[in-house]
C-alpha cells in the first residue's frame, strides 16, 4: 500500500523518508545519463556506417579497430584519464563534484557533467559503433538495396528509403539495452566524479546496510529498465511494419 502511493519507506540511517531522496539524486543521474546517451548516439551512428561502408580501406579496419580497443577500456580508467588532462593539467573542467545550488546555477552544473557524460559516451560509443556497423553490412550487402541501385536509385536515396529503416530495427533494441546499462550502471561514474547521483546513493545505502534505500533505489532503477525496453519495442513497431503485422496478426 505504501509503495502505491508513492511511499519508499523511511531511510535507516537518516531517518528521512527515501522517496524525495531518490527523487533528488534522479535530477543528477538522468540529465547524465540522457546527455552521455544522445552524444554517444551521434557518435557511433556515422563512424559505424562508415566503418561498414569502407570495410575495404585503412580508415575503415582503423575505426573498427578503435571501436574494438574502446570496449576493453574500463571506464572509470578513462575517467581518470580525462581529469588528469582537463581538470588537472589544463584547468578547464572541474575534476568532480556538483553545485550545492544544483540546477538554479545552470553553467556550473553543466561544466560539472561535462567530463561525466564525454566519458561515459566514449565507453558506450564504442560498443554502438560495433553494432551499427553490423547492421550496415546487413544492408549493405541486402538484395533490396542492390535492387534499388539496378533501378536507377543513387546510393543516399536508397540507403534513406529502403536501408536505414531495415538497419535501425535491430539497433534501436541495442539503443534500449544500452541506456538502461548505463543508468544502472552509473554508480562508477559517479563516484570517479563524486557526482550526488542514484549511483552513489545506492553505494552509500549498501555500505551502510540501509535496506530502504537499497529497495527504493533499485524499485526505480528496476521501473525504468521495464519503461526503457518497453518504448524500444514501441517505437521498433513503429519503424518495421512487419512487427505490427505479427503484433496484429496479419502476418502468417
Amino acid at each position: 500500500g505504501q509503495l502505491a502511493s508513492g511511499d519508499l519507506g523511511t531511510s535507516f540511517v537518516s531517518s528521512l523518508p527515501v522517496g524525495p531522496e531518490v527523487a533528488a539524486r534522479l535530477n543528477v543521474t538522468v540529465p547524465l545519463t540522457l546527455a552521455a546517451f544522445v552524444l554517444a548516439v551521434v557518435i557511433a551512428v556515422p563512424v559505424g556506417f562508415v566503418a561498414a561502408h569502407k570495410r575495404h580501406t585503412w580508415y575503415g579496419a582503423l575505426l573498427s579497430g578503435i571501436s574494438q580497443l574502446g570496449i576493453a577500456v574500463p571506464v572509470f580508467w578513462l575517467g581518470m584519464i580525462l581529469i588528469a588532462v582537463f581538470a588537472l593539467n589544463t584547468g578547464w573542467l572541474p575534476s568532480g563534484g556538483f553545485p550545492l545550488d544544483g540546477w538554479s546555477a545552470p553553467a556550473d552544473a553543466v561544466r560539472s557533467l561535462v567530463l561525466p557524460v564525454v566519458t561515459i559516451a566514449l565507453v558506450m560509443s564504442a560498443s554502438l559503433i560495433r553494432y551499427v556497423r553490423s547492421a550496415a553490412l546487413d544492408v549493405l550487402g541486402s538484395d533490396y538495396l542492390r535492387t534499388a541501385r539496378a533501378l536507377g536509385a543513387s546510393f543516399p536515396r536508397a540507403m534513406w528509403r529502403h536501408g536505414l529503416r531495415n538497419a535501425s530495427v535491430p539497433v534501436i533494441s541495442v539503443l534500449g539495452i544500452e541506456l538502461a546499462s548505463t543508468l544502472l550502471g552509473a554508480v562508477v561514474v559517479e563516484s570517479v566524479y563524486a557526482l550526488p547521483g542514484l549511483g552513489s546513493l545506492l553505494a552509500t545505502g549498501i555500505a551502510q546496510h540501509d535496506y530502504p534505500v537499497i529497495q527504493g533505489v533499485l524499485f526505480v532503477s528496476t521501473l525504468a529498465v521495464l519503461v526503457i525496453g518497453f518504448a524500444a519495442d514501441l517505437v521498433q513497431r513503429l519503424i518495421d511494419p512487419r512487427l505490427r503485422g505479427r503484433l496484429s496478426g496479419g502476418a502468417r
